[in-house]
């Protein structure tokens, strides 16, 4: 009988994401400890549960994916691009609205790039998904916090050794113009950039898989809005396939509830809620 094909999907397992204890904080300057940026309450825990699932069942495994949210230091999601009417810093978890910046409340940095930030908060609206929010920086490229978890690093490491096998990356976010919290595609699409189009290649991969198992940062963002537009893409095969592992995620302090909501609406749609324990139990019978 031909062996299930197992796919461990883990979503955005950076450091910047997760509420590290000082052992996983290293020094920077001899001095000061590495300090995530934006923590979510709980991810370290979540990311020890994802490591463990591939120490005690990696043998389960046939693929492992991991996506690595991978921002600018100038980009519309952080501080860096706006200013205030009057010039002064927008700070973090302000969100702004098209018609913010119509009324000059909110403006970007750069000169001439009003009509297109209107324009694109205007289409982030409409989706009725999110409001535009002002991050802390995070997920620099080439910054710790952009680094993955040291845990789940090490553990796909060793299963990397084991099978004679590359653990996929897949990257998002670069583009500076748009969110991208799914690693299908952006939230607003620009026409202009392929890498914030929908990723098919990375959508034929999942759908080669008869189980695939969805882990990561956070489950009121990033796993949120992934899980959705892969079962919008995978929409007409057996979504049953999908199992989002619920104590291997958790949500941005202060959306729990859309959290809650997304796995309710997940379950609803047939995929499968289960545990850490669960799935290891689960691919050591494969």
């Amino acid at each position: 009988m031909k062996r299930p094909v197992a796919h461990l999907l883990i979503i955005d397992p950076q450091n910047d994401f997760c509420d590290l204890p000082e052992s996983h904080r290293p020094l920077i300057d001899g001095i000061h400890r590495a300090t995530p940026s934006l923590p979510v309450p709980g991810a370290h825990a979540d990311m020890v549960r994802v490591a463990e699932i591939v120490e005690q069942a990696g043998a389960g495994l046939s693929h492992i994916s991991i996506t690595l949210d991978s921002h600018q230091h100038f980009d519309i999601g952080h501080p860096t691009f706006w200013v205030q009417g009057d010039g002064s810093a927008v700070a973090p978890f302000t969100q702004i609205h098209a018609a913010d910046v119509r009324s000059g409340r909110f403006k970007p940095r750069l000169p001439g790039a009003i009509d297109r930030v209107v324009t694109y908060l205007s289409a982030l609206e409409s989706s009725g998904r999110y409001v535009h929010m002002v991050w802390p920086i995070h997920c620099e490229i080439g910054t710790w916090g952009h680094n993955v978890h040291n845990d789940v690093r090490l553990a796909y490491n060793r299963w990397e050794e084991a099978n004679n096998a590359i653990v996929k990356k897949v990257t998002k976010g670069t583009n500076p113009w748009t969110e991208h919290y799914s690693a299908i595609k952006a939230e607003v699409p620009d026409p202009s950039d392929v890498d914030t189009q929908v990723n098919r290649a990375f959508l034929a991969e999942l759908n080669r898989a008869t189980r695939i198992f969805i882990t990561g940062e956070a489950g009121s963002h990033c796993v949120k809005a992934t899980t959705e537009h892969i079962v919008e893409g995978l929409r007409g095969t057996d979504l049953g396939r999908l199992v989002i592992v619920k104590d291997c995620m958790s949500a941005v302090a202060g959306f729990e509830a859309q959290f809650a909501a997304f796995l309710s609406d997940m379950e609803n749609r047939g995929l499968q809620i289960r545990t850490a324990a669960d799935v290891i139990a689960d691919l050591r019978k494969l």
